[in-house]
């Protein structure tokens, strides 16, 4: 079971809105990894394998330390979803890709995991800019 993301007295609606919405998509990623017996972190970084990346360039994304990226990559590869292969540019390094298998249940869980589909099948178009405006601004990016 997951732990609130956030403290429990906040300042604001919107605030505590933003929590409430990080909590749910942390149960739904959770809930839908688990229906293709695969944890969150499994599940996380094999969806991070579009193309062939280096461990430590996945560490940096995903803010932890290599030795987690690679007790995960070492449990997927176990389970034939990832293969690891020298770095054609740095052979002290590896290079890790999803295989076919991995493919597929990224796939299935691309179609398992639909909160963020879900949620904002439940606004307007306008709404739905307004939403991602908003975002991007919270987040400090760049508006469109």
């Amino acid at each position: 079971m997951a732990l609130p993301s956030g403290p429990t007295a906040t300042s604001s609606e919107a605030e505590a809105a933003l929590f409430d919405l990080v909590d749910e998509y942390d149960r739904a990623f959770e809930t839908a990894a688990a229906q293709l017996s695969l944890s969150a972190a499994q599940a996380c970084v094999l969806g991070r394998l579009g193309e062939r990346r280096g461990m430590g360039a996945l560490a940096d994304e995903l803010g932890c330390d290599a030795s987690n990226i690679t007790q995960i990559v070492a449990r997927l590869e176990a389970l034939g979803l990832v293969m690891r292969e020298p770095n054609p540019d740095d052979r002290r390094s590896r290079l890790v890709a999803r295989t076919r298998q991995g493919e597929e249940l990224n796939r299935r869980f691309e179609e398992a995991f639909t909160f963020a589909r879900t949620a904002v099948g439940h606004l307007s178009p306008d709404e739905r800019d307004q939403l991602t405006a908003l975002l991007r601004k919270a987040l400090g990016q760049p508006l469109p």
